[in-house]
């Protein structure tokens, strides 16, 4: 009995070892192609809005590359977008509050997998 607890227990440990692996492993292609840090992003993002970094992301943007950071200000939440290639500033904009919970919204629907309607008879 014990035995297969602890079997069960690697099995599962395995299992989330491997979806963080994973979660990293979508940003590694896009990783290759930036040119800078991110850590050197955030700097120059932090000298634009000084804050505290919310979240960060690299991410396509309109065929650009870039590092996305929310930046908790003393007025809100800021969004840096700063070149993966260059470092320059790519956009700057203050999120209002209901901008903030309708895209936390957004991503919380696309990170749930969808269900498969039954085909009709």
């Amino acid at each position: 009995m014990k035995r297969h607890f602890v079997s069960a227990l690697a099995a599962t440990l395995a299992l989330a070892v491997a979806s963080a692996a994973g979660a990293r492993d979508d940003q590694a292609p896009l990783a290759n192609e930036a040119k800078i840090s991110k850590e050197k992003a955030q700097a120059i993002a932090l000298k634009r809005a000084p804050g505290t970094v919310e979240s960060s992301e690299l991410e396509r943007e309109k065929g650009t590359l870039v590092y996305s950071f929310d930046i908790r200000t003393g007025k809100g939440i800021t969004e840096v977008l700063v070149s993966a290639i260059d470092g320059h500033v790519v956009n700057v904009h203050k999120e209002t509050a209901a901008k903030e919970a309708a895209e936390k919204k957004k991503e919380a629907k696309e990170k749930k997998p969808v269900a498969k309607k039954p085909a009709p008879r």
